[in-house]
């Protein structure tokens, strides 16, 4: 018998086989094939399709189904799409939707091009991650903004944009508060605040005041004036030599004088949109 006789039946014996697991697949996939419920399928046509996951699950799909087979679900888990479509998704599951404050991305930085000083110039791949590797990043500040891009890459609702300084802007229009911006940040610089928010730090540095301003003229220097001027008690605190600002007590002021005290402005009251970072003189 020859080898290429045996290599042949060897191939179709092979192509049998697959032939009949094929239909044997076939028959149990539509034997045990389970019918979706078609209120998922509402649900989901109801769901922005970000695709976030800021609701915890892995997808519009997957939450949809949970809401719907889970009573324990609750129907105002897709941040993106707010009270309307938590309404949406009550009437549908009936459920009762709490009432939750939106959010919005805040970028703790304003350490741009010709404010936050070079260790080196980089030439690698575009790509924040990529950059942190070589002695965490170009610039001096290790905690700042790497200015490469990687969250307005990934917002699924194109609410933001590189400003010229190379720092990310944030329009709070058609920011979601999703926090998928804020997950792939290597230096986690971006927050996510209520939006009744009135007051934010734009910085993240840890280091001692001298060394922070140093590294870049717009850092906070924890020198503290901002939290002794704070006109509601505990509303601003300085932790490891940064300032917090704790919106929960932080409220509209007469005159806010945490802010006007800064010397760096790293300190400052939001505003409705984001708009073009101020020049540091």
């Amino acid at each position: 018998m020859s080898y290429t006789f045996i290599a042949i039946m060897a191939v179709v014996i092979m192509t049998c086989v697959g032939i009949v697991f094929g239909f044997i697949l076939a028959f149990a996939d539509k034997k045990f094939a389970m019918e979706e419920n078609p209120l998922i399928g509402e649900v989901k046509e109801a769901l922005p399709q970000g695709q976030c996951g800021a609701c915890g699950f892995a997808g519009c799909a997957k939450y949809a189904e949970a809401v719907v087979l889970d009573p324990d679900v609750p129907p105002n888990l897709c941040v993106p799409g707010k009270a309307e479509v938590a309404d949406i998704v009550a009437k549908l599951t009936g459920k009762v939707a709490e009432a939750t404050e939106p959010k919005f991305a805040h970028i703790r930085c304003r350490g741009g091009n010709g404010i936050a000083k070079m260790a080196y110039e980089y030439k690698g791949v575009h790509d924040c991650a990529a950059a942190k590797i070589i002695q965490q990043g170009p610039k001096l500040c290790k905690f700042g903004c790497l200015g490469f891009g990687n969250c307005v890459r990934n917002c699924p609702f194109h609410a933001m944009t590189m400003g010229e300084n190379g720092i990310p802007q944030v329009d709070k229009n058609l920011c979601t508060g999703c926090g998928k911006c804020a997950s792939i940040c290597p230096n986690h610089v971006i927050e996510l605040l209520p939006i009744s928010a009135k007051v934010a730090v734009s910085c993240s540095s840890k280091e001692v005041g001298g060394v922070a301003r140093k590294d870049c003229a717009a850092a906070c220097i924890g020198c503290g004036l901002c939290m002794r001027n704070c006109s509601h008690a505990g509303g601003v605190k300085v932790v490891d030599h940064l300032a917090v600002v704790d919106a929960s007590i932080c409220h509209d002021c007469e005159e806010a004088t945490c802010f006007a005290k800064c010397p760096t402005k790293a300190i400052a009251a939001l505003v409705a949109s984001a708009k073009k970072e101020e020049k540091i003189g």
